[in-house]
C-alpha cells in the first residue's frame, strides 16, 4: 500500500503486475487510467480495481496535483518480479519523461 502524487501532465508509464491485482483510490485531483488501452476517468473519491496481468497507465489529466492511494495484493515473490514495464522509456539522448513519485 502506498500513496502516489502526480503533478499535472505527470504519469506512471504503462505496466502490469503478473502476481498482483491493484486498487487505486483517488483522494484529490483528476486522473485518466488507460486500462488495456481504454481510458477510465477518475475524480476525487472514486476508485478502480485493476486485475492481475492487465496493462495500465496512470496520468494526471487535470490542472492540479493528484493524490492516489494504491494497494497491491498478493505481493510478488520478489520485488523485481512485481512490475513489468510495457511502455518504452526514453534513451539517454532523449528528453526525460515527466513521471510522478510514490511514497
Amino acid at each position: 500500500m502506498g500513496m502516489l502524487t502526480l503533478e499535472p501532465g505527470e504519469f506512471v508509464s504503462e505496466h502490469y503486475h503478473p502476481y498482483s491485482e491493484e486498487f487505486l483510490c483517488l483522494v484529490r485531483g483528476e486522473l485518466t487510467v488507460l486500462v488495456d488501452g481504454t481510458p477510465v476517468r477518475l475524480g476525487p473519491g472514486e476508485a478502480l480495481h485493476i486485475p492481475i496481468e492487465v496493462r495500465h497507465r496512470v496520468e494526471n489529466t487535470g490542472d492540479a496535483q493528484a493524490m492516489v492511494v494504491f494497494h497491491l495484493s498478493p505481493l510478488a515473490p520478489r520485488p523485481d518480479l512485481g512490475h513489468v514495464d510495457t511502455e518504452p522509456l526514453p534513451g539517454p539522448a532523449e528528453p526525460s519523461l515527466n513521471v510522478g513519485e510514490t511514497t
